[in-house]
């Protein structure tokens, strides 16, 4: 399952995720938010594909418009409100295996710069930990769990076949167009692949 397979897997889940559409030029960006574009192809490689976080209504635009007249028929590009992390990671769920990574905000930390603060990994009833113990609270640590089974449901032929899926998450805060967190904390999965 590449990128663009897990953006609609995860759409259609029942998993807390983001709620992206695709890019159309005929779309009007909300100016009292900021966006994220990103983009899949339907083949080859689709990692480090371009991507804008954080941008106002018209750069998004002209940045979606630009990459969809780039891709043309070769993937899709989405959009979605831009929102904050505080803490990000990733969830890499197998057949008798269960792996947290977590980072401090955003994602492209452990992405990029490969910092990590925790990695909790559930092997059946044993717990192995790497890192710092308390960065994720018993709640989140939960909430993650929570979904597992689902997880489990949605890639049951992945997971029978040997194969892992990865998803990425956040427990993020909507944000205004100052970049200031509004209203409670969530956890939001944004990208599912098997690995």
């Amino acid at each position: 399952m590449n990128k663009l397979l897990g953006f609609f897997e995860l759409k259609h889940s029942g998993l807390p995720t983001i709620k992206w559409n695709e890019f159309n030029n005929n779309i009007v960006f909300d100016d009292k938010k900021l966006w994220t574009i990103r983009s899949a192809v339907y083949q080859g490689d689709d990692l480090n594909l371009p991507r804008k976080v954080g941008a106002n209504a018209k750069d998004a635009w002209e940045f979606a418009n630009n990459l969809s007249g780039e891709l043309r028929d070769k993937g899709i590009v989405i959009y979605y409100p831009y929102f904050i992390a505080e803490k990000s990671g990733t969830l890499e769920v197998k057949s008798n295996e269960i792996i947290i990574e977590a980072v401090k905000e955003d994602l492209w930390n452990m992405v990029t710069y490969s910092d990590r603060d925790v990695t909790l990994r559930y092997i059946g009833d044993k717990l192995i930990t790497d890192g710092n113990p308390d960065f994720l609270s018993e709640k989140e640590i939960e909430e993650l769990l929570s979904n597992i089974n689902t997880i489990k449901r949605l890639f049951r032929d992945e997971i029978t076949e040997g194969k892992s899926i990865l998803l990425e998450w956040s427990f993020a805060y909507d944000c205004n167009f100052k970049k200031q967190a509004v209203g409670e904390k969530y956890l939001v999965f944004y990208e599912a692949r098997t690995v």
